[in-house]
């Protein structure tokens, strides 16, 4: 099993640098700001000579009573009860502060292994600079620049010693990566919280609560998966604080990387232009989706078909897509919306062989042929596989270049049909040939 390395501090020492630099990666948001970081970021370590789980937390409060420091308090704690060792991480620049000395008072209690981690000391008398650090009763401090990478390496060497080494394995199965999208405060994280059946993400009534994209590894009748938690998406217009707009980033790259996209929308607010601009957004990318009604107990039968007449009008090009209405908070329709997902990966992921293609091709000629352009009629020969995620066709034959899109359409219609490629974006091109007895000039 890999040991569990929690990073633990009080808001804006650098925990969210600490983690890029372990994991190599630029996951975690960095900025000049205390509470950025507001849920637990997990990743893979790759500094060190042996592999780990590397856990980012939120600036930590413990006295917080209540509002958003008091709900990141609580991530920042279930982190720390599945660590098997924790870099407490201090500012020498600031100094120790009272807010240190409550964190390591709670540490102390945990009988967990501390790491006392003193960041910013590039360029610093260590021993003097460290002194006053030695009164929080933890040992022995441990000087670093996680923006430099000072002294990171022999720290989480420190950190892993003592750990049986992890014993080799075959490598995973891929398994889908759900990317949960939507306009700010529809509900996103408390989808995730009911599929897992944990508060694993804050979910909190303000928008915005989000603002770093969260990926959340968990099992499910035998099924794999990742979900990734995402900031809301406003329109460019409301967008204003640096931060939200690197999250709105940070959203967009998580659409990218993932193989299905669960588009979420209330049902208590319009259907709104945002709306359709994020499922185009979506289609653009290629990516299998779902879309996640949510909020829908507390319509009434008129308000429900209101809703579902303006989903047919203004989302009507997501026809390849299952839509689910559901109730997050109290978990009513969700029991549908894994079987969709995997329904959904394994349309965009799924292997069309040639010799079928081309059948399905031929009879969709037969059935109803390419309009002319002209004196011409477009030949369409055969077809094949482009590529997954979403799946390509390439249909070759002569002039193609004539052939309408709305005769497009109709041939991924019939591609659709007789291949079941439900929940996912198809593409086809055309790819004229040439003729090999023409002179070039």
């Amino acid at each position: 099993m890999k040991p569990t390395v929690v990073i633990v501090g009080r808001p804006n020492v650098g925990k969210s640098t600490l983690f890029n630099r372990l994991t190599r990666s630029r996951d975690a948001l960095v900025a000049d700001m205390p509470g950025l970081t507001r849920d637990r970021h997990y990743g893979e370590g790759r500094v060190g000579d042996r592999p780990y789980f590397l856990v980012d937390t939120g600036g930590f409060e413990p006295v917080a009573k209540e509002g958003i420091l008091h709900e990141m308090a609580k991530q920042t704690l279930q982190a720390i009860v599945e660590a098997d060792v924790i870099l407490f991480m201090v500012d020498v620049r600031q100094g120790l502060a009272p807010q240190d000395r409550n964190i390591a008072d709670l540490l102390r209690k945990t009988g967990r292994r501390v790491l006392l981690t003193v960041n910013k000391a590039e360029g610093m008398n260590i021993g003097v600079v460290t002194a006053e650090f030695h009164e929080l009763g933890l040992g022995q401090p441990y000087a670093i620049s996680a923006a430099h990478g000072e002294g990171v390496h022999d720290l989480i060497d420190l950190a892993l010693a003592g750990f049986a080494p992890e014993p080799e394995q075959e490598p995973a199965a891929g398994h889908p990566r759900i990317a949960i999208i939507g306009r700010p405060n529809v509900g996103k994280s408390t989808l995730i919280n009911s599929l897992l059946g944990e508060n694993r993400v804050i979910a909190f009534d303000q928008p915005g609560t989000t603002r770093d994209s969260i990926e959340v590894p968990f099992e499910r009748d035998g099924g794999r998966y990742t979900l990734i938690d995402t900031a809301g998406l406003r329109r460019r217009g409301q967008v204003f604080e640096s931060v939200e707009k690197f999250s709105v980033i940070k959203t967009l790259q998580s659409v990218d990387q993932a193989n299905v996209v669960v588009l979420v929308l209330d049902a208590q607010a319009d259907i709104s232009d945002q709306d359709s601009h994020i499922a185009g957004y979506v289609v653009e990318k290629g990516r299998a989706l779902v879309v996640a009604v949510n909020k829908w107990d507390g319509l009434d039968d008129y308000r429900r078909e209101c809703v579902k007449r303006d989903l047919r009008r203004k989302l009507g090009f997501l026809g390849f897509a299952r839509f689910h209405f559901i109730s997050a908070l109290e978990g009513g329709g969700l029991s549908g919306l894994l079987p969709s997902i995997d329904d959904a990966y394994r349309a965009a992921m799924s292997k069309l062989p040639t010799p079928r293609l081309t059948r399905v091709l031929i009879e969709a000629v037969e059935r109803q042929p390419p309009p002319r352009k002209g004196l011409t009629r477009p030949k369409l020969r055969y077809a094949h596989q482009g590529g997954m995620n979403p799946p390509l066709i390439i249909i070759h034959g002569n002039a193609l270049d004539a052939v309408p899109e709305g005769y497009r359409r109709y041939l991924e219609g019939r591609f659709r049909q007789a291949f079941s490629l439900e929940g996912t974006p198809l593409k086809v091109q055309f790819k004229t040939s040439t003729n090999p007895y023409l002179k070039k000039v």
